[in-house]
């Protein structure tokens, strides 16, 4: 229920730190066009993204490449919900003057746009947030009802009061995203870390579930707006009968998880076509129990809105070994191809690549190209022979790691990176993994990332924000057949000191009871599985028993189905001995993409390491998460540096830095924009915790004064 209190968190005097709200235009709710670019009034953000295009495109005007230098901070709301690890990965959705987000804890509220007094506040935990970490990148609004996700429970609010909407879902006013899944829910994690699209009367969303088994299936659904009933489903991992079927084992959708939609939906309202791209089947890094291409894991697909049937796909890659989602959701764009504007959907990949596919046929707008791949080297395991890659446009990452490519910062970085880089195997970008241990390069979080690509129709440029920095994986056997070393060393370490995958659990009895680490174990969260079909009632006691005392008394023979010989360790990003990224620079890069000639416009260095900038080492670039938008008359306005605390707008045309302010934590998000009274905003959620920096929970909105 709302809470009783509505405090207005609001502090007037902002620093040099803040955090960013940007508005810049005004669009019709659930219409896939850009904002208005109206100087007066009003305007909206009125879906994740800015429009249902997902082109984070706006024409408002009050703000320009004139006068953007000239944007102070005009109010800062902290949710106080930020705590060691958190993330805040909230689009802020603007409807009527109304701004609506979501704290570090999940808390959903409504503020004042132009004041950012709190209007009410939702917590569906009834303020028994227990942690670990969730993210969540947003909520719905759509005819008087805010539509968001806490774990696997989908609410409906009222949007004037927060109250819980009566006759949505079950009698508790929330839909159970486990069910209607077409096999055992018990135990399943399952949740939406990102925000669904509204076609016509349903919503239509993707889910979140983990990438090591046991793990939920990724089905795509719609829910009646009104009710929260499943009008229809598309099944990821297909059933008997259903196209792609033979692409994995017989059965194999009563096991295998993942190929979800993580990172969100696009829908053509004027077509009636959903797209969405999706992530690896579960487990990500071996695959002998889903030998085969996997459709539709790693796929573009384009579905009817009104019925869920399939109508094209584009498999990216085949059996992923590497984890390699799909990260963004398609864009919406319009290209000059031959002579004619075609409508497309541009997917950026991790990988570096960007597929432009015809948006009612899905074929290729540009040449590709088969490339032979190395044979897998473990046990049991099928790599695929090939994979495709378009000809154009080129790669706006690195595609390849030679000890030539490695860090030369100092001699100290050097020699630490070249011990590793001399202990793993790059033969090939593609290399399997291997016992021996292998580097992913482009890494697991990028390339592209889950902000997205901004397209700008008048000028046909792609902009991507880009990672560009290496991954470590080693696989291991087995042999440690005790309940931690089964089920938990591949993401917490084989001594709990904990990894980029999972927080170290050496500690844990500080921070949880046995009750919450229990019910995390049987439950799961996020990108965890659930362990409840896995691990009976002793199992889960000896588990908790182990993690709060060091005594693991437990041994799980390997019965189940969802034992596989090897599991990762060591997975990880590759650093110096001083935690700098071992590759040399850029380690981050912002890049602008002409999708009408297929070439790239620039390419520049985003973000800075302080204390390598106090040494006099400038243009690194940072790892870098969350979106970007473009402005019609000029601007690219974007947060996402991890270490930097900045934000900036950027001459679209040239990538010169127009504007840049300070902010209190890093922005790992996409910013958002409106106009309330004549004013245009610019708002962006600060919330931290990426790789080790520093968690915040607080939304900075700027203005000109």
């Amino acid at each position: 229920m709302p809470t009783q209190t509505h405090h207005h968190r609001v502090l007037r005097s902002f620093g040099p730190l803040g955090l960013v709200v940007i508005v810049c235009g005004s669009a019709a709710a659930q219409q896939a066009r850009p904002l208005a670019g109206r100087t007066s009034g009003s305007a909206d953000w009125p879906v994740y993204g800015g429009n249902t295009d997902n082109t984070h495109y706006v024409t408002l005007s009050q703000i320009s490449p004139g006068n953007v230098k000239n944007l102070k901070v005009a109010w800062q709301y902290d949710t106080r919900d930020a705590f060691d690890g958190s993330e805040m990965q909230s689009n802020p959705i603007i409807v009527g003057g109304v701004m609506y987000a979501m704290s570090p804890k999940q808390r959903a509220f409504a503020l004042d746009a132009a004041t950012g007094r709190e209007l009410w506040s939702f917590d569906p935990t009834g303020r028994r947030f227990t942690g670990p970490r969730i993210r969540y990148r947003g909520v719905v609004v759509h005819d008087g009802r805010v539509y968001f996700n806490y774990r696997y429970r989908l609410f409906a609010l009222d949007a004037k009061t927060g109250l819980k909407v009566p006759g949505w879902g079950n009698d508790s006013g929330w839909v159970d995203l486990r069910a209607g899944l077409d096999r055992p829910v018990e135990g399943l994690s399952v949740s939406a870390s990102t925000p669904g699209v509204v076609y016509k009367d349903v919503l239509i969303i993707g889910t979140s579930v983990p990438e090591a088994l046991p793990s939920a299936p990724g089905d795509i659904r719609a829910y009646d707006v009104k009710t929260g009933a499943i009008r229809w489903t598309f099944h990821t991992i297909p059933r008997p009968g259903e196209f792609g079927y033979d692409t994995w084992p017989a059965d194999a959708w009563k096991v295998n998880g993942g190929a979800n939609a993580w990172s969100g939906v696009t829908v053509d309202q004027k077509r009636g076509l959903v797209f969405f791209s999706t992530g690896s089947a579960s487990f990500d890094f071996y695959g002998a129990n889903r030998l085969g291409d996997n459709l539709f894991a790693n796929s573009i697909v384009a579905l009817d809105a009104n019925t869920g049937k399939r109508v094209w796909h584009f498999q990216v890659l085949k059996h992923d070994l590497w984890d390699r989602d799909l990260p963004a959701p398609p864009a919406l764009v319009t290209v000059t191809r031959n002579g004619r504007r075609v409508d497309a959907i541009a997917q950026i990949t991790k990988t570096g690549h960007v597929f432009v596919l015809d948006r009612e046929t899905g074929k290729s707008m540009f040449p590709l190209e088969w490339k032979r791949m190395p044979t897998a080297s473990l046990a049991g395991e099928v790599a695929a022979d090939s994979q495709v890659f378009p000809v154009l446009p080129p790669p706006f990452a690195r595609q390849a790691l030679a000890e030539s490519g490695l860090t030369n910062r100092t001699p100290e970085a050097r020699a630490s990176a070249l011990k590793v880089f001399r202990e793993y195997r790059t033969d090939h970008p593609f290399q399997t993994p291997t016992t021996q241990g292998i580097i992913i390069f482009p890494g697991v979080d990028g390339g592209g990332e889950y902000g997205g690509p901004v397209f700008d129709p008048e000028t046909g440029l792609l902009y991507v924000n880009s990672n560009e920095m290496a991954w470590l994986l080693k696989m291991v056997p087995r042999n440690d057949r005790t309940n931690y070393g089964m089920h938990c060393a591949s993401c917490h370490g084989d001594n709990r000191q904990g990894s980029a995958e999972g927080p170290p659990l050496n500690a844990v009895a500080g921070r949880l009871t046995r009750e919450q680490l229990t019910q995390t174990i049987r439950e799961g969260t996020g990108r965890m599985p659930a362990f409840a079909s896995a691990l009976d009632n002793a199992g889960i006691s000896d588990m908790v028993n182990y993690l709060l005392t060091g005594v693991d008394v437990s041994t799980t023979a390997a019965t189940n189905p969802f034992y596989t010989p090897y599991r990762s360790t060591g997975f990880d990003i590759f650093l110096d001995h001083e935690g700098y990224p071992a590759v040399a620079p850029p380690w981050g890069t912002l890049n602008a993409i002409d999708l009408n000639r297929g070439a790239i416009r620039w390419s520049i260095p985003f973000g800075e390491y302080p204390k390598l900038n106090a040494q006099g080492i400038r243009g690194t670039g940072t790892d870098n998460y969350g979106g970007a938008i473009v402005t019609r008359n000029g601007l690219l306005i974007i947060a996402a540096t991890t270490y930097d605390n900045r934000i900036r707008a950027f001459d679209k045309r040239t990538g010169r830095v127009l504007w840049e302010a300070e902010l209190p934590f890093a922005a790992n998000a996409t910013p958002s924009t409106y106009m309330v009274n004549g004013k245009q905003y610019v708002v962006v959620a600060c919330g931290g915790g990426k790789n080790g920096a520093p968690s915040g929970g607080v939304y900075v909105a700027f203005a000109l004064p």
